[in-house]
């Protein structure tokens, strides 16, 4: 498993939550597992006393999008760095169990899921697909969805670094109020002409000689 899968570890963490909203899916056990995707191993591990350290790690993961959104990129890298040192990794070469179309493994880093608990584990490899993300794409390619009221996180991948939300939908609903503003503000602009129905009729008629 590339270390590039892991950053949406992240982003889905983050994403349990609308603080504008004021909802949280992050509410039971279950949840927490199927944010492991296919890590089943790990997610076995999950009690109910993750739910709230999951909350704990969630903010801090949160932060570092929110400070990477604004432009503090230092302060983004900060926050993840606090979590790096607090949720270390263990990289290992893993591949045996896949092999290429000649019989060989594929071999690629994986990072070792033998943490305390789910939570560690779960912060370990989201810290650290977010950290691999930002020092190969840039601090700017972390973002939070622009569409009100949605918050959403999500890893900038486009080839001009042109994204602002979190999905088509949010994009496209961004779009249809932006062309309803402007078409309110164009209904609401008083004629250009300058001319007054009076003064047009004026200005129709022959001056006096």
């Amino acid at each position: 498993m590339e270390l590039a899968y892991y950053s949406d570890y992240a982003v889905r963490l983050v994403n349990t939550e609308e603080p504008v909203r004021n909802k949280d899916a992050l509410t039971s056990v279950e949840v927490i597992r199927e944010l492991f995707g296919p890590a089943t191993q790990m997610a076995r591990r999950a009690t109910d006393s993750d739910v709230t350290r999951f909350r704990a790690v969630r903010a801090r993961l949160r932060a570092v999008f929110t400070a990477a959104d604004g432009g503090d990129h230092t302060g983004a890298v900060d926050l993840l760095n606090s979590l790096l040192l607090e949720y270390p990794v263990s990289p290992q070469i893993s591949g045996h169990d896949i092999l290429d179309e000649d019989g060989r493994p594929r071999w690629h880093m994986h990072l070792a899921d033998h943490p305390s608990n789910a939570t560690a584990g779960y912060a370990a490899i989201a810290a650290m697909g977010l950290a691999f993300h930002l020092t190969e794409f840039g601090a700017d390619r972390l973002g939070l969805c622009q569409a009100p009221p949605c918050r959403n996180a999500y890893l900038d991948t486009s080839t001009n670094r042109s994204r602002r939300y979190c999905s088509d939908r949010c994009a496209t609903r961004a779009n249809v109020a932006a062309y309803r503003a402007r078409k309110r503000l164009e209904a609401d602009r008083p004629d250009d002409t300058g001319l007054t129905a009076e003064n047009s009729q004026e200005s129709a008629t022959p001056a006096d000689h």
